[in-house]
């Protein structure tokens, strides 16, 4: 069997059964909506937390033998245990959940051992090629002289920050000047702080009304600031992103992937 290239999906004539986690929830909503628009898929399971009610919901073991891939955004702690029951099934995945412990991630990792999992941060085609850029960015901007600030904007009903976006603009960044991000990483400041230290990479966080998503990734020094930025208009792009990695992982060996993998993008 010829072996497929880096973001190369797999022509089926039949269409990949889809089972959508969390499905009462605002992203399930918006995945659902786009598994039915797309030909390809296959939606035969919807179901959301133990005791959760709703038309058409199923158990979680009866989507697991249902579908061949499921996609899940709910939290880390169900997206973990999710992990463990589909590597077990044999079932691909797609987390888009944030804000994992080191635990909750390791358990994410030993599952995509026997079975494949795309987890990422964030599913937009528009963010991961900022994080391409923010990364040649830090790699060519001095840190003697450039100052990288991350801000971060979310609705009211987000839970964790900075959001997983963030932090994952915040490794590109570090990747780029070849630094540890929890070395330099600054999550928030009060009080009498000092002054900056070179090499730190800043968070900033806003929580509020219904925003989807703005990142920025400020590079400031004495003379001029460059900023690059991205604003998310509606939760359909990440569903549609997330389709793209559920047609994309069908099939795959087990591993554990990430958006960049999906869209073909070289890991520096």
């Amino acid at each position: 069997m010829a072996r497929r290239k880096p973001g190369e999906t797999v022509l089926s004539a039949a269409p990949i059964k889809i089972a959508v986690a969390g499905a009462l929830g605002r992203m399930g909503q918006a995945v659902t909506a786009a598994v039915r628009a797309d030909p390809t898929l296959d939606l035969v399971a919807r179901f959301d937390r133990p005791g959760a009610e709703g038309e058409g919901l199923v158990t979680a073991d009866e989507a697991l033998a249902a579908a061949g891939v499921v996609i899940d955004f709910t939290t880390p702690a169900a997206s973990a245990a999710l992990a463990q029951r589909a590597g077990q099934a044999g079932v691909a995945l797609v987390i888009g959940a944030t804000g994992a412990t080191d635990d909750q991630r390791a358990d994410i990792a030993e599952a995509a051992r026997r079975t494949p999992i795309v987890f990422a941060g964030n599913y937009s085609l528009g963010l991961n090629m900022l994080m391409g850029l923010v990364a040649q960015a830090a790699r060519a901007l001095p840190a003697e002289t450039y100052d990288i600030e991350i801000f971060e904007a979310h609705h009211r009903h987000k839970v964790d920050a900075p959001s997983g976006t963030a932090l994952m603009l915040g490794e590109a960044a570090a990747r780029g000047r070849g630094v540890s991000l929890s070395q330099v990483a600054r999550r928030a400041r009060d009080g009498i702080t000092g002054e900056r230290p070179a090499q730190e990479i800043g968070f900033s966080v806003l929580r509020g009304g219904g925003i989807v998503g703005e990142h920025s990734v400020t590079f400031a020094a004495d003379d001029e600031i460059l900023t690059l930025s991205h604003s998310a208009r509606d939760r359909g792009l990440f569903a549609r992103g997330a389709v793209a990695a559920a047609r994309w992982v069908a099939g795959r060996p087990p591993g554990l992937y990430d958006m960049q993998d999906v869209l073909g993008f070289a890991k520096a």
